[in-house]
C-alpha cells in the first residue's frame, strides 16, 4: 500500500520512498482505477499538498476532504488550517485524520492529542468524524511490534478515548492485508466505526473483517483532485447524515 507515502515523503531519502512504493504497489493493487468509482468523488492531503487550490478542486467536483492534522504526539500538519478551513469555505464537507504511530504512546494518548490538534468533531454539518489512519509502519515492522492483540487494544483504547472526547465514533482507515496481518482480521470495530478502506484497483476487493461495506475508497494516489483520490460509497445527503451523526 502507498500510505506510508503520506509521512515517508516527508521524511524519508530517494532510496526509502523507492522501496515503499515498490512494496506498496504489491500490497495495495499495482494499477490504479483507470476512472473513478460509482459514488461522491472527493479527496484526502497532508502537508505533502501544501496550500491546496480548494476552488479549484470544488469546481472540478470534489464534494468532500480529509485533511491530516497529527502524527503520533509530535507532529501537527503545518497546512492544517489552510487545508481544513480553506476546504470547508469552498463548501465541502471535510474532517481531519491521525496518523497513528501504535510502538510511541497508548490509543488515547493519541486520541487526545488528536483532539487537541485538530480533530474534534462539530455538529455543523459539515464536519465528518476524525479518522484513525492505521497501516504500514513507514519507520520499520510493518505492526509497529505489537502483537495482534495488542494491536486491537491499541485501537480500542483510541476509538473509545475519541468518542469519549468528541462523541463520534472514528472513521477507520487501513488496508485489508494490513487489517489482517496485525489485528488478526477482527471485527470488533466493524459496528461502530466507518471504514476508510484503501486499495488502488479498479475493485475494492475483500474488506476487512466485520464490514460489509465500506464508507470511503481510497483508489488512487493522484488523478482530477490534489492528494488521493477517494469516494464516498452513497449520496451527498448520506454524507451529511454521516457529518451531522443523524440530522442538523
Amino acid at each position: 500500500m502507498k500510505r506510508p507515502l503520506r509521512t515517508a515523503l516527508r521524511t524519508a531519502g530517494a532510496a526509502l520512498i523507492t522501496t515503499v512504493a515498490m512494496a506498496a504497489s504489491a500490497l495495495v493493487g499495482a494499477t490504479p482505477a483507470s476512472a473513478a468509482p460509482a459514488g461522491l468523488p472527493g479527496m484526502d492531503v497532508s502537508s505533502w499538498q501544501g496550500n491546496v487550490n480548494w476552488q479549484g478542486a470544488w469546481n472540478n467536483g470534489a464534494r468532500f476532504a480529509y485533511v491530516k492534522a497529527t502524527e503520533g504526539t509530535g507532529y501537527t500538519n503545518p497546512y492544517f488550517a489552510q487545508q481544513y478551513n480553506g476546504s470547508y469555505n469552498v463548501g465541502m464537507i471535510r474532517g481531519s485524520y491521525h496518523f497513528a504511530l501504535p510502538n510511541q504512546s497508548s490509543g488515547a494518548t493519541q486520541a487526545n492529542y488528536f483532539v487537541d490538534h485538530g480533530g474534534g468533531w462539530s455538529k455543523d454539518g459539515k464536519t465528518l468524524p476524525g479518522a484513525l489512519d492505521i497501516e504500514y509502519n513507514p519507520y520499520g515492522a510493518t505492526c509497529y511490534g505489537l502483537s495482534q492483540a495488542s494491536m486491537r487494544s491499541w485501537i480500542a483504547s483510541f476509538v473509545n478515548q475519541y468518542y469519549a472526547r468528541t462523541g463520534r465514533w472514528a472513521t477507520i482507515y487501513t488496508t485489508t492485508d494490513w487489517w489482517s496481518t496485525c489485528t488478526g482480521n477482527t471485527s470488533q470495530f466493524a459496528a461502530n466505526n466507518p471504514l476508510w478502506i484503501a486499495r488502488y484497483s479498479s475493485s475494492v476487493g475483500t474488506l476487512p473483517a466485520g464490514w460489509g461495506t465500506y464508507s470511503f475508497w481510497q483508489w488512487a494516489d493522484s488523478g482530477t483532485f490534489p492528494g488521493d483520490q477517494n469516494v464516498w460509497n452513497g449520496t451527498l445527503d448520506r454524507l451529511k447524515v454521516l457529518a451531522c451523526n443523524g440530522t442538523c
